[in-house]
């Protein structure tokens, strides 16, 4: 997709959110919601949200969280939701549609159009962006380049179709490491990428990662952000 996009400037995920819309007394729903961070943030915000996670062992970890009011959690895939038809006023997906399998991405998205309520339901998708300093040093042991574009794709071939209006919108994150052994930990302890200590160690990620060095001494590195709002579930796609 080649939309044109409203800068948002530095934001986390969360405070994007809220620039763009008051969650409070909301039914949510968080597809792919990992470790459930910004589903509890938006149940703090007095929204109502339900977090959905395929990984079974970040399921587990979910399942052991303390309870935070508004919050619920289910195991399960973004292409079969167990919730009713025209039931949510919102969806989200952080950063999670790039890792629905190719073949289901088409099927999600519409799964996200059902549960929404007619004509005031949003779908809002957060994908990071394969431009800046960040992506580089991920690319050489997990590399979504492909996936990445397989996720855009699959949003360029819903537009027009399912939502009567869409928004686009860009914003940045700094994402910082103390050290190469802290990236390493941060990004081999993600359950359902499988990357390993020896894809990560080596002299091509080491160099690449030198780069991001700060004259604090930690390493910081860009990553943007692209974010796309729908707005009002199509009629014909509700009916």
């Amino acid at each position: 997709m080649d939309e044109k996009r409203t800068d948002l400037g530095e934001q986390s995920d969360l405070a994007a959110i809220l620039e763009l819309m008051d969650v409070s007394g909301l039914k949510l729903v968080d597809i792919g919601c990992g470790p459930a961070t910004v589903s509890r943030e938006l149940a703090g915000m007095g929204a109502t949200v339900l977090g959905v996670e395929p990984d079974p062992i970040q399921a587990e970890k979910n399942r052991q969280l303390e309870p935070v009011e508004g919050f619920t959690f289910t195991e399960g895939g973004a292409e079969k939701l167990p919730l009713e038809s025209g039931s949510v006023d919102g969806v989200f997906f952080f950063r999670s549609l790039h890792h629905v399998p190719v073949e289901h991405i088409d099927d999600a998205l519409a799964e996200a159009a059902r549960v929404l309520k007619p004509e005031t339901g949003f779908l809002c998708i957060v994908e990071p962006g394969v431009t800046g300093t960040h992506f580089p040093i991920m690319r050489p042991f997990h590399d979504e380049t492909y996936v990445r574009a397989q996720a855009q794709a699959a949003l360029g071939r819903m537009k027009g179709k399912l939502f009567d209006s869409e928004g686009f919108y860009s914003y940045v994150q700094y994402p910082r490491h103390e050290s190469f052994e802290s990236m390493v930990e941060k990004v081999t302890g993600l359950t359902y990428n499988n990357i390993t200590r020896d894809q990560v160690e080596t002299e091509e990620v080491r160099e690449l990662f030198e780069q991001g060095k700060t004259d604090q001494g930690d390493y910081c590195f860009e990553q943007p952000m692209l974010l796309d709002l729908y707005r009002g579930v199509a009629v014909t796609q509700a009916a």
